[in-house]
């Protein structure tokens, strides 16, 4: 990376992870951090909306596919370029992996955000967007991790949008 933009990398993440010394903003960003491991909360909403809206229930169930497509392709690519996980702060969490880009919490965030979105479920790309903030605040990524989380994330889910049954592709 750009040594201007790594600088600019970490400075916005200190900038960022300062916002943790509050203790209501480090638990918001503690629960949201917890919930996204592994994609569990938006597994979680994506089965939900399957079981709530029964005439949607397979678009629902090709959405969270696609989440769950989204969050193992981020994982891959994690292991590739293996960028360690930023040390010029003191995480707020503890993580399952030592390496950070690209960020899975924002990838599946970003995935479900499109995908549950075009099914109506509005809520949740404000969700998303809190989620993949949390990571900064926690200290446990970059901003350049979490942007190219998101965009895997967005791309998976446009890419299989007209799979998923709303059309857009």
């Amino acid at each position: 990376m750009d040594r201007r933009l790594d600088d600019v990398d970490r400075r916005l993440l200190s900038a960022l992870h300062a916002r943790g010394m509050d203790p209501r903003v480090a638990a918001v960003a503690r629960t949201l951090s917890w919930s996204g491991e592994h994609g569990a909360l938006w597994l979680a909403a994506g089965l939900a909306g399957a079981a709530v809206n029964g005439e949607r229930r397979g678009a629902w169930l090709r959405a969270t596919a696609l989440t769950t497509v989204a969050h193992l392709t981020s994982m891959g690519v994690k292991r590739i370029v293996r960028r360690p996980r930023p040390a010029h702060v003191v995480p707020l969490v503890r993580t399952t992996g030592r390496h950070s880009f690209p960020s899975s919490h924002a990838t599946s965030a970003a995935a479900a955000a499109v995908a549950y979105g075009a099914l109506g479920a509005y809520a949740v790309p404000p969700l998303a967007a809190a989620m993949c903030l949390a990571r900064l605040v926690v200290g446990v990524h970059y901003p350049s991790d979490v942007a190219a989380g998101a965009a895997l994330g967005v791309l998976t889910a446009r890419l299989g949008a007209r799979w998923i049954g709303v059309g857009h592709g």
